[in-house]
């Protein structure tokens, strides 16, 4: 993959980070609801329904997402900068 960053002496790299995020983060959608769902098949399958998600469970998810987004925030600042 090409290196995306605004010293790369391309004026369009603001962009390009964008349609490759976009990208990443369809397909990663894509892969997770096909997962989801396929779990929540064989669970129909077994108990005659699918199993009730957690409130819990999504705060945990959401806590993580949140923790991966800072970590690729992280990626975009010099090193002296980082903590």
């Amino acid at each position: 993959m090409a290196n995306i960053t605004p010293e790369s002496g391309q004026s369009n790299w603001r962009t390009q980070a964008y349609i490759v995020g976009a990208a990443i983060g369809s397909l990663l959608g894509l892969a997770s609801a096909y997962m989801y769902t396929r779990a929540a098949e064989e669970d129909t399958e077994r108990f005659g329904r699918p199993k009730r998600v957690q409130t819990g469970d999504l705060l945990g998810l959401g806590l993580a997402l949140l923790a991966i987004m800072r970590q690729v925030a992280e990626l975009g600042k010099t090193p002296d900068k980082k903590k």
